[in-house]
């Protein structure tokens, strides 16, 4: 508060000035009184009415004061009146706390509505508070205060309410929101003018990728009318952003209009991957060139193709280009190349090369057939052989099982890939359980430029049918053992892998656990199965080192109880190619 001052004898001198020979008295005139908002303008009258010219106008802060005397020169110390006024901007307005007190009386208006009337002579202080909702925009406050005699005291405030079961009213969005790009250092600085709510919080930004919505989390939080963003990615992308304040109710005000701003691009595109290095024949049947190829790589404008003699060689540009592909025509065939490719976006930013890529002009001659194939049932399957191939450019062979189609004399082996041989090896061990079936198996050879000796043939591929052996013993595995067998082909020189479950101590159903196992494995010459280990109740495993390789082992395993009965067998067969 501003307390009045009493003036000072210069101020209220009387000034004699002679003018054109007359004496004339004249006393300083008052300049106009100007109280920025939201400073109250403060007038003192010299009666209780309020009424003709004010003895005094200054301004005042906050009403809060207290005389004991005339509270400025001029004034009487009892029956005086003084008025306060300010129009200010609410913003959004909402639900206030009006609150006066005053010995003797005081008045409260709002935009000439009278709020509080405590207007009475009285010998102590009253004092009255009102809720008020104000609307939003611009209002005017009034405090009308009249001392009639003795003390005078007068006090008021004017507070926003911020319960949220109260406040429900949001702040207006901000106005005057800017951004501007620095592409130096890549950030965003935003700016808004203050908003005139007096229950305001702060404000909260917003950022959104073109395309995409606002999140429901906000970038930033202050109470700051700036804020520079230093998290926008250099991609070349569009972002949005949006100022909204929020008061202490929680309320959020809508967002302000859209600010945009367009990043640089410093950010390289992905790196492609080639998908192909190969020869190209033309429609004539010739060779066109090498080709190379690549997937595409999201923003990448053009692509940029390096070519070396060797892998780790010295890398130069061949070419650039827009497409997915570049025919390199001056490759010369049966010559090796690698090739590397790196994508380029809009801005010049170039990705890392791709890793080394090998390719030789495609010699468009698919290796002969397979010739020689024989297939001879063993007990461990199949064995099968073949004449050597002689393709100087062979990558592998490839080994084909089926089954066999149609009447007979007319057959078809619709056969399936099981398997990859070395171009140095003719031959090949195929395991399957022995049983009696009929299959056919074919051989292919695939060069280095992956041609198909037989797809690319125009003569039949001939497959080989043969009968398997039936090595099923002639006993039977009795149904419903209480054990689980696993059996599994030894892969060196540990023996088969016999794994089992049940009739264990502790396990789920066994009641009446083992006191050991025995495992039997069936033999041939006396058709049955032959016990080979008596193993303690903690064992569920066992590695038949015995077992012959290139042949089908089959398994029983029994669990011996405390009086020596023997439980239903549980079976199971294992089967290894001969040892290489």
């Amino acid at each position: 508060m501003n307390p009045a001052r009493r003036a000072t004898a210069a101020a209220a001198t009387t000034v004699v000035l002679a003018a054109a020979g007359t004496l004339l008295a004249t006393t300083p005139a008052s300049a106009a009184v100007t109280c920025a908002s939201p400073v109250f303008k403060r007038q003192f009258f010299a009666n209780t009415t309020l009424s003709g010219t004010a003895k005094k106008t200054d301004c005042d802060s906050a009403i809060d004061q207290s005389w004991s005397g005339a509270p400025a020169t001029g004034l009487p110390k009892d029956n005086f009146t003084v008025r306060w006024t300010v129009t200010r901007d609410f913003g959004s307005g909402g639900p206030f706390s009006f609150a006066g007190s005053g010995q003797d009386g005081i008045r409260v208006y709002l935009d000439g509505t009278r709020k509080i009337d405590l207007w009475k002579n009285v010998s102590s202080t009253v004092s009255k508070t009102v809720n008020v909702t104000i609307p939003a925009g611009k209002h005017t406050l009034r405090v009308d205060f009249a001392n009639w005699t003795g003390t005078a005291n007068v006090k008021f405030g004017y507070t926003p309410r911020t319960t949220a079961s109260v406040d429900t009213v949001r702040p207006l969005a901000p106005t005057g929101t800017s951004v501007a790009y620095d592409t130096a250092t890549g950030r965003a600085r935003l700016t808004w003018a203050k908003n005139t709510e007096m229950d305001l919080a702060g404000y909260r930004v917003y950022r959104r990728l073109k395309g995409a919505a606002f999140p429901g989390t906000p970038l930033a939080a202050t109470t700051s009318t700036t804020y520079t963003d230093s998290t926008l990615p250099v991609t070349g992308a569009t972002y949005y952003y949006e100022i909204r304040a929020h008061d202490k109710a929680g309320n959020e005000s809508a967002g302000t209009a859209d600010q945009a701003v367009t990043t640089v691009d410093r950010v390289a595109p992905g790196v492609p991957t080639i998908t192909r290095a190969s020869g190209e024949v033309t429609p004539t049947g010739g060779t066109g060139g090498l080709l190379v190829g690549w997937d595409e790589v999201v923003d990448a404008a053009t692509y940029r193709v390096y070519r070396a003699a060797s892998e780790n060689g010295t890398y130069a540009e061949v070419a650039s280009t827009d497409q997915l592909s570049y025919l390199d025509t001056s490759a010369v065939e049966s010559t090796v190349y690698y090739y590397r490719v790196s994508a380029v976006d809009a801005a010049g930013n170039e990705s890392a090369r791709t890793e080394p890529r090998r390719g030789k002009i495609w010699d468009n001659d698919p290796p002969p057939l397979v010739t020689g194939l024989s297939v001879t049932p063993t007990e461990y399957g199949f064995q099968l052989d073949w004449d050597k191939s002689p393709a100087q450019d062979l990558r592998h062979y490839t080994i084909h099982w089926g089954e066999l189609y149609g009447d007979e004399g007319e057959q078809v082996c619709y056969g399936s890939l099981v398997d990859y041989v070395s171009p140095d090896e003719t031959s090949y061990a195929y395991t399957t359980l022995p049983d009696g079936d009929e299959v056919c198996f074919f051989v292919d050879a695939v060069d280095d430029e992956g041609n198909s000796a037989n797809k690319w043939s125009d003569d039949p591929v001939q497959a080989v049918r043969a009968t398997e052996l039936d090595m099923t013993p002639s006993v039977a595995t009795p149904e419903g053992s209480p054990l689980r067998l696993t059996a599994t082909g030894a892969e060196g020189d540990e023996g088969n892998l016999l794994e089992w479950s049940g009739l264990g101590a502790g396990e789920e159903g066994a009641a009446d656990p083992a006191e050991s196992f025995r495992v039997y494995r069936w033999n041939p010459a006396s058709a049955t199965y032959e016990k080979i280990a008596e193993l303690p109740a903690a064992a569920f495993s066992y590695f038949d080192t015995g077992a012959r390789r290139g042949t089908t082992s089959y398994y029983w395993v029994t669990g011996v109880r405390a009086d020596g009965t023997e439980s239903e067998p549980a079976g199971d067969w294992a089967v290894t190619a001969p040892a290489a």
